[in-house]
C-alpha cells in the first residue's frame, strides 16, 4: 500500500466505495477470492444443497421424457401450470442485470460498476434455467428445432404470427447479447487473473479467455466501443424481451389474459423481481466474503429504491387490471378478476399483493433499506410474491375457462416441485461456480471509482 497513490477521501467516493481502498487493494481482494482464498464452509455447504437439488431435477426431466407431461399434473383446461410460470419467472430475474449493465451504463451510473458483473451472470444463468421449460413443455424436445426457419424438405415452417414462436427469437437474441456483454465485460479481468496465477494450467486457461489483452491503448479504445454498442443493443432488449413474453397472454382471448397493458406490466414486474434477486445475491455474498467496502450500503439502498419503484408499478398495474375488468362491463372479463380474488386461488392472490404491494412499502423508510439482513428477507418475500402472480395469471384465468363442465382445480404433483426446484438447484450450482472460477466484482471498473484514478486522469488533462 505504501507504493499505491495517496488516497483522497472524497464525499462522492465514500457513497461508493468505503475509505482506504487503493488500485492494489482493490485487485487483491476481488482476485484473492478466485486464486488464493479458501472457499468458505458456507458456500461449499450451499454448493452440496445446489448439487442435490440439480440431481433431482435430472431425476425429474427423465421420468418426463419417459412417461410424459401427465407427470406434471397437467390436466385440461389448465394445460400451461408451473412449467410456463417458472418460464416467465425466471426470464424476469434475469432483467436486472441487463438493466444493470447496459441502461446504468449509457446513464453513467456508477453505482453499477460493483455489482454489475455478478448481474450479468445471474442474467445468463436466470434465461438459461428459463429456456428449458419451453422446451420440456414441447411433449417432444427433441423437436424443438422446428421452431427455426431451417432448409427442409418436408415444408415444416413455423407460424409466425404465434407469440410462442415470437419467445424463440426474443429470448435467444437476449441470451446471446447478454452472454457477449458478459464477456466481453471480462477480458481484462481475466487478464489480470492471468498475470497473477501462480498454476500454469489456471494461466494458459485464463490467457486464452483473455485473448491476448495487454491493456494498451488500442485495447482499451476497441474495449470501449464494443461496449457501447453491446450496451446500445442490450437497452432495448431490457424492453423487448418480457413484452413478447406478455405477448403469450395478450393476444390470447382468455378472460383475464387479454389486455393492452401486460407489456409495460410484465416488463416493471421483470425489474422488480430480478432487483430482488440482485439483493438476495448481493447480501450473502458481501457478507462470506468480506467485500461491504466494495458492495457497500449505498448499493443496497439504490437497488432497494428500483425494486420500491418498480413495486408501485407493479402495484398501479394490479389497480389497473382490476379497474380495466369492472370499466369494461365484460361479464368474462368481471368474472376472471372476481374469481382470482374469491375462487379456488384467492389465498394465492391475496398473498400476491402482500408480497407485492404492501410489503415493499416498508422500503420508504431508511432504516430498512440500511438493514441488509432485512432488506434480505424483503426481497425472497418480493421473489414468492411474483412467483405467485404468474401463477395466479396463468393458473386461475385457464382452470375455469367459458365452459363451466370443463372447470378443474389446477393441483401441483412432487414432480412439478421437484422440476422448479431442480432450476434452483441449477441456478446456484453455475452461480457458485462463477464466483469461484471467475471474478464477481468487475477489477478495473471498480478501480475507476477510487480517488487515485481522478488524480491520474487530472494529471493527463
Amino acid at each position: 500500500m505504501a507504493d499505491e497513490l495517496q488516497v483522497i477521501d472524497s464525499p462522492e467516493s465514500k457513497k461508493i466505495i468505503a475509505p482506504g481502498y487503493t488500485f492494489g487493494t482493490v485487485t487483491d481482494q476481488i482476485a484473492s477470492v478466485v486464486l488464493t482464498r479458501k472457499t468458505p464452509y458456507v458456500v461449499i455447504g450451499t454448493f452440496a444443497v445446489a448439487m442435490g437439488l440439480l440431481l433431482i431435477f435430472l431425476l425429474a426431466v427423465a421420468l418426463l421424457f419417459t412417461k410424459g407431461l401427465g407427470v406434471w399434473g397437467l390436466r385440461g383446461p389448465t394445460m400451461w401450470a408451473w412449467d410456463i410460470t417458472n418460464f416467465v419467472w425466471w426470464v424476469g430475474i434475469g432483467h436486472a442485470g441487463t438493466l444493470i449493465s447496459a441502461i446504468l451504463l449509457l446513464l453513467n451510473q456508477q453505482w453499477r460498476n460493483s455489482i454489475n458483473r455478478f448481474a450479468e451472470a445471474m442474467t445468463i444463468f436466470a434465461v438459461a434455467c428459463a429456456g428449458m421449460f419451453p422446451i420440456l413443455h414441447l411433449g417432444r424436445p427433441w423437436l424443438m428445432y422446428w421452431l427455426f426457419p431451417y432448409p427442409n424438405t418436408m415444408g415444416i415452417e413455423p407460424n409466425f404470427r404465434s407469440p410462442l414462436v415470437w419467445d424463440v427469437f426474443a429470448v435467444s437474441t437476449y441470451a446471446t447479447v447478454s452472454l457477449l456483454f458478459w464477456y466481453v465485460g471480462m477480458m481484462p479481468d481475466l487478464a489480470t487473473l492471468r498475470d497473477r496465477s501462480e498454476h500454469r494450467a489456471l494461466k494458459v486457461t485464463y490467457g486464452i479467455l483473455a485473448m491476448g489483452w495487454r491493456g494498451s491503448a488500442k485495447h482499451w479504445a476497441v474495449y470501449e466501443t464494443a461496449s457501447l454498442l453491446l450496451a446500445g443493443l442490450a437497452t432495448p432488449l431490457v424492453l423487448s424481451v418480457h413484452t413478447v413474453v406478455s405477448f403469450d397472454f395478450t393476444v390470447g382471448i382468455v378472460p383475464g389474459w387479454h389486455s393492452t397493458f401486460f407489456p409495460p406490466y410484465f416488463v416493471a414486474g421483470a425489474i422488480y423481481s430480478g432487483f430482488a434477486m440482485v439483493l438476495a445475491l448481493a447480501i450473502p455474498l458481501r457478507s462470506v466474503y468480506g467485500l461491504k467496502g466494495l458492495i457497500t450500503d449505498k448499493h443496497l439502498d439504490n437497488a432497494a429504491k428500483v425494486m420500491m419503484a418498480t413495486g408501485l408499478i407493479v402495484g398501479y398495474s394490479y389497480i389497473m387490471e382490476a379497474f380495466s375488468a369492472w370499466y369494461s362491463g365484460n361479464v368474462y372479463e368481471q368474472a376472471a378478476m372476481w374469481n382470482r380474488m374469491t375462487g379456488p386461488y384467492k389465498y394465492h392472490y391475496w398473498v400476491l399483493i402482500a408480497c407485492n404491494v404492501i410489503a415493499p412499502n416498508a422500503l420508504w423508510f431508511k432504516k430498512v433499506r440500511s438493514n441488509s439482513v432485512v432488506l434480505f428477507i424483503w426481497s425472497l418475500i418480493v421473489l414468492v410474491g411474483m412467483w405467485l402472480e404468474r401463477f395466479v395469471i396463468i393458473v386461475a384465468s385457464l382452470a375455469q375457462d367459458n365452459l363451466p363442465s370443463s372447470w378443474r382445480v389446477f393441483e401441483a404433483t412432487r414432480w412439478d416441485w421437484a422440476t422448479y426446484l431442480g432450476t434452483i438447484g441449477l441456478f446456484l450450482f453455475l452461480f457458485l461456480l462463477f464466483i469461484r472460477l471467475l471474478p464477481m466484482i468487475s477489477i478495473f471498473e471498480v478501480r475507476t471509482l477510487l480517488p487515485q484514478a481522478k488524480i491520474k486522469e487530472d494529471s493527463r488533462g
